[in-house]
């Protein structure tokens, strides 16, 4: 049964490091004293073993032992035999070029489809989903495919911004990015905005958090959707 918590940030603004999602992280690993960590997206170019230090530190104040998955020599044996993954945010590019180099993106997709807890944010949040088209991210390489793990049969858009009606800003909103996505592709997109992530229990899919989520779909006008609902796609 998938297990899997797909959110849009990794902290609030003046919160500590995963501190939101504490209780949900501890539900989700719930028999688990171990997990391993991807590493790979590098916010700010930070090292893999600062990052996994970084998550371990934050892991540890719920009994959890944190290992980075850039420590082993046959990453994808480990994979196969995690007890949890924990995704981390960063750039989604660099993310998914170091995966699909490894040949991990296959193995960890079919770990979590049979049963291993997933975490993502941000960045681990839109492996998830069935394509990167809908990162956010500067192109900082250039990954093989920009496909992705499919744990969901949608792309997601972390922290989704509302177009500001004060702001000077003459660029393009978020949702007219998605709107030129979807002359190109079907798939729905969901937006979700920071404090926000979706939940997967078997084949039940649900909006959680602070905010309803902004839903994108070919075709339609954009809709809301409240915390704590079931999406049906």
């Amino acid at each position: 049964m998938k297990n899997i918590l797909l959110a849009s940030t990794s902290a609030l603004f003046g919160e500590d490091y995963l501190a939101y999602l504490k209780p949900s992280i501890a539900d989700l690993f719930s028999g688990a004293d171990e997990i391993i960590f991807v590493p790979f997206a590098r916010p700010g170019g930070i090292s893999h073993d600062d990052y996994t230090k970084k998550v371990a530190d934050a892991f540890s104040v719920i009994n959890i032992r944190v290992t980075g998955l850039h420590t082993f020599e046959d990453p994808a044996a480990v994979v196969r035999k995690a007890k949890g993954f924990f995704t981390g945010g960063g750039n989604t590019f660099l993310l998914v070029k170091t995966l699909h180099e490894l040949n991990l993106m296959n193995v960890l997709k079919e770990a979590v489809e049979k049963g291993a807890p997933y975490l993502g944010t941000s960045a681990g949040s839109n492996i998830g989903g069935l394509t990167m088209h809908t990162t956010n991210d500067m192109p900082i390489v250039l990954p093989p495919s920009l496909d992705t793990m499919g744990l969901v049969p949608f792309n997601l858009n972390p922290h989704y911004l509302d177009p500001d009606p004060n702001s000077k800003h003459n660029g393009e909103t978020r949702e007219t990015r998605i709107k030129e996505f979807h002359t190109q592709n079907s798939m729905p997109v969901i937006g979700l905005r920071e404090g926000s992530w979706i939940r997967v229990q078997g084949e039940t899919i649900t909006t959680e958090g602070l905010f309803s989520s902004r839903i994108f779909e070919q075709g339609r006008d954009a809709y809301e959707v409240a915390p704590r609902n079931q999406l049906l796609f």
